[in-house]
């Protein structure tokens, strides 16, 4: 595939962006250059190769989820939290119904 001057006049218009004729001149061989390496990209061989979402490993850094027992500090407390609650129910806050 090949870009002429119509073709960057047609884009640029598109994206609405004011390209001069000189500017124009100038885009037709980059916009050329960058088709050619997409094309060479593409006769790579690639069997075998895993798809990859980032060059470099990415793990989470989280840590672990742990509840703290200290009464004081917070955790295993239910019980005395929905003592405060209107309607708990199982094990949660009872909530009035808002969506039909």
């Amino acid at each position: 595939m090949s870009v002429d001057n119509a073709t960057v006049t047609k884009i640029a218009k598109l994206a609405r962006i004011a390209v001069s004729d000189a500017e124009v001149e100038a885009l037709v061989p980059e916009l050329n250059n960058i088709l050619g390496w997409v094309e060479q990209l593409g006769e790579v061989d690639v069997t075998g190769v895993e798809p990859m979402t980032a060059v470099i490993p990415n793990t989470l850094r989280l840590r672990d989820d742990v509840v703290n027992a200290d009464p004081l500090t917070g955790g295993n407390v239910r019980d005395k939290v929905l003592a405060n609650a209107p309607e708990p129910q199982h094990g949660f806050f009872g909530v009035p119904k808002v969506i039909e």
